[in-house]
């Protein structure tokens, strides 16, 4: 199993449109990914490690794919739709992990 992990840093005075990213943009990555994508999730972030301090990402969204060939499979015809709807949540640069889930 991998998960793709996509980061908006907390660069200071980015705005971020969490309803549309978790009632839209991620669904329709879903949807578009079809039965590849084995689950998603969308996280917005509170606070970094210290008591009071800036998280260091806005926010990070998360889809769950049996290998990484499962995942370029599913999105590769789909990326221009989907890294097109950015603009409609965010004008942050994403950062994108792919890691082995090992538990």
């Amino acid at each position: 199993m991998v998960k793709v992990s996509v980061f908006y840093p907390s660069d200071g005075g980015e705005t971020f449109d969490m309803e549309y990213y978790r009632t839209k943009h991620m669904p329709m990555v879903q949807r578009l990914c079809g039965s590849a994508c084995k689950g998603i999730a969308a996280e917005g972030g509170i606070s970094g490690g210290a008591p009071g301090s800036k998280p260091p990402f806005t926010a990070a969204g998360h889809l769950l794919f049996d290998s990484a060939e499962a995942f370029a499979a599913a999105f590769t015809p789909h990326a221009d739709e989907i890294m097109g709807d950015i603009p409609n949540y965010t004008k942050i640069q994403p950062i994108i992990q792919i890691a082995e889930v090992t538990l």
